[in-house]
């Protein structure tokens, strides 16, 4: 395999531009910038979970999930491309049931927290939610693959089982919402 970055600093970003994979250059503004640095933060975010999971089921889907997300990246970078497929959506379907089928019906909202691997999880969730807005922003204006924007609507699913289950495997209570009552008339 050849040397993909031999060369860290080019420099050629210091004008306010950057290159696409397909050798375009765009603003750093971009909405494509925007979208691939969410997907970035999101896979670093798992990664995080990750350090903490252990040898659990959830790590091994989730250290699928960060190659899926390079590909969903690399989707991002060469417009026109499509990287992540139907198979790749129906696979996060299935982790999100086989996970959820051992977790006892939710009564109420969640905060997130809890362990260090359930707390990580609802922070990857949260980052999952914006780079998906961020690509439905893209996808307006420049039609991108829909399983990309299906992999994410699904991956957030997913975090959130994913962080109930850690939370029960490290014997934590799941942090429920009390809502404040409502003050008497």
């Amino acid at each position: 395999m050849a040397d993909r970055l031999n060369r860290i600093t080019t420099r050629t970003g210091d004008r306010g531009t950057t290159g696409l994979a397909d050798g375009s250059r765009v603003p750093k503004t971009h909405g494509r910038i925007d979208a691939l640095g969410d997907v970035d933060e999101l896979n670093s975010a798992v990664g995080l979970v990750l350090a903490h999971a252990g040898g659990t089921l959830v790590a091994a889907i989730l250290a699928q999930v960060q190659h899926r997300l390079f590909d969903l990246g690399a989707e991002i970078a060469v417009p026109g491309s499509a990287k992540v497929s139907d198979d790749d959506v129906a696979a996060l379907d299935a982790a999100v049931d086989q996970l959820n089928a051992s977790l006892p019906p939710l009564r109420e909202f969640l905060l997130p927290g809890g362990t260090p691997a359930t707390a990580h999880c609802h922070l990857a969730r949260a980052i999952c939610r914006r780079a998906e807005r961020a690509l439905w922003r893209v996808h307006a204006d420049e039609p991108l693959n829909a399983a990309g924007l299906r992999y994410l609507n699904r991956l957030s699913d997913l975090l959130f089982v994913a962080a109930r289950t850690l939370g029960r495997q490290d014997g934590g209570e799941e942090p429920l919402w009390q809502p404040k009552e409502k003050p008497r008339q």
